[in-house]
């Protein structure tokens, strides 16, 4: 087999990670890989955008349904911890899968993945413009400022992330920063001026209605899901994207040892601030009815509590931590485009795997990721009910990716490479069985009919995916699909003091060894 230039697929130099010249800077800390895991998932964003849903079909009683899924998609991070710490590439789920069963199945999740991130920044970016702007300027939001405000924040994070990872990366540190000490300070406010003026109520916590108490804990049938169970969407829509700390593992220090510490800490942290919050507002929401059927209710109960400057300077606070979150997004984004670009796998390649010699950005990825969004958020505009159409699409979508990697890692963890940066030991099964259960669960949410919007939305982009998967292997045939070997990542990675595992065989795109074959 010839040898290909490096950092191409079928290399076999010394060149870097997985095969790979290292052509970006290994500046990334633990602070700054949890920034991301934290920026990325953002109770702020999720709570803003799905708290009111959650009234609606639910009633107060939903909020019970986070700690649950909080637990439920810890699992799945630690289980994903386990493979960055074995194979800490950028293109996280992409680069897993590739070289663990085979580069067709890695392209589906590289793909899958793709369309999620696509969604996610307009659902994001979508919540400022929506929920939070309205009522921090007192105006009438509207279907069309809210989708012009949204393209010019999605326009912003992308310049951003195509000028400077290190701009970026500092903007996102202060961001979380910001982020913790406001939610924490937005968390204790609200309880202690709560009980100071009498507001607060717990038995709130415990109230069903709007939603029917008949058949509250029910999965439902087919095509219909119970009240509680759609209360989940909240935790399994907000505790999203840990895993993005793993698709900047070429950018990180030791990231075999620092990726997995980052994840587990932000789903654990992040869980347990987003309860206490939940429980503070939900207890001082005071007419539930009217509060299910605003736009803004999370906004309206902060208001109404703190008064007008407090609660306008808090949503200050938390409109900085959505734009976080959109700007993680993006950036995470282009590292999935570019990974994937870099193997040939993506269209126009060529373009989108170069790194700007100047600013150390994959511009190409950059604009490509602005136009994609721009286009998911005019797929959108014509939806009568967008926000939860752009949230359930965004909730989907990573069910399914973490259902895929689960899987596989069930399926292959006898045979993966060892790692020398964090191991499950004897919680392995323990974790397994949680997280099966867990995304099982989830994914049966999904039969209500109500999500018709966002299943059509996935066939569409698989649809896309498939036309160009045919043309793919119609061009290049599956021979050409083989990844870079694995033979000098120890070398690569030992050498930035990385936790780094052992040597795999370079597959093909069916998952065989290339080296039985030579």
């Amino acid at each position: 087999m010839a040898h290909a230039e490096p950092g191409t697929p079928g290399s076999t130099a010394p060149t870097g990670a997985g095969g790979y010249q290292q052509e970006m800077a290994r500046e990334l800390g633990w602070y700054a890989s949890f920034s991301i895991a934290f920026g990325f998932v953002s109770i702020a964003t999720g709570l803003f955008t799905a708290y009111g849903s959650v009234l609606n079909t639910s009633g107060p009683r939903g909020i019970w349904a986070w700690p649950i899924a909080v637990v439920g998609q810890l699992a799945v991070a630690l289980i994903f911890g386990a493979l960055a710490a074995r194979i800490p590439i950028s293109g996280y789920a992409y680069q897993w899968v590739s070289r663990i069963v085979g580069p067709v199945w890695g392209w589906i999740m590289g793909w899958i993945s793709f369309a999620f991130l696509g969604v996610v920044v307009v659902a994001v970016d979508y919540t400022i413009a929506s929920t939070i702007l309205p009522e921090l300027f007192r105006y009438q939001g509207t279907t069309q400022n809210a989708w012009f405000i949204t393209a010019i924040v999605i326009l912003l994070q992308a310049i951003l992330v195509a000028v400077s990872t290190r701009a970026t990366h500092r903007v996102n540190n202060v961001a979380v920063t910001v982020q913790l000490i406001g939610m924490v300070s937005l968390t204790v406010l609200l309880f202690v001026v709560g009980a100071a003026t009498g507001k607060i109520d717990f038995s709130t916590l415990f109230e069903a209605a709007p939603a029917d108490p008949d058949g509250y804990f029910a999965l439902g049938s087919a095509g219909h899901a119970g009240p509680f169970a759609l209360a989940f969407l909240i935790g399994a829509f907000t505790i999203v994207g840990f895993e993005s700390a793993a698709n900047l593992a070429e950018e990180t220090k030791e990231p075999a040892r620092v990726i997995p510490k980052a994840m587990a800490q932000a789903v654990i942290s992040l869980g347990v601030l987003g309860f206490l919050f939940l429980v503070a507002i939900t207890a001082l929401a005071d007419d539930i009815p009217a509060l299910a059927a605003s736009d803004t209710p999370v906004a309206a109960i902060i208001t109404d509590v703190l008064g007008s400057f407090l609660g306008k300077l808090m949503l200050v606070l938390v409109v900085i931590s959505i734009f976080s979150c959109g700007l993680v997004i993006t950036l995470s984004g282009t590292r999935l485009v570019w990974a994937m670009s870099r193997d040939q796998r993506f269209p126009a390649w060529q373009a989108l795997r170069r790194i700007h010699p100047r600013r150390g950005t994959p511009v190409g990825s950059s604009v490509f990721m602005l136009i994609v969004a721009q286009l998911v958020l005019l797929s959108f505009s014509g939806s009568t009910d967008a926000l939860f159409d752009l949230f359930s699409a965004a909730t989907l979508l990573p069910a399914l990716i973490y259902a895929g990697t689960v899987v596989m890692y069930i399926a292959k963890r006898r045979s993966l490479p060892p790692s020398r940066g964090f191991t499950l030991g004897r919680w392995e099964i323990p974790v397994i069985v949680v997280a099966s259960v867990w995304l099982v669960y989830e994914l049966l949410i999904f039969r209500d009919s109500s999500f018709r919007n966002p299943w059509l939305y996935v066939l569409i982009l698989f649809a896309i995916g498939a036309v160009y998967f045919v043309y793919l292997l119609a061009t290049r045939g599956r021979a050409g699909l083989t990844m870079p070997d694995m033979m000098d990542i120890d070398k690569a990675l030992d050498a930035d003091g990385a936790a780094a595992p052992q040597p795999a065989a370079p597959r093909r795109a069916d998952g065989a060894d290339l080296a039985q074959e030579r």
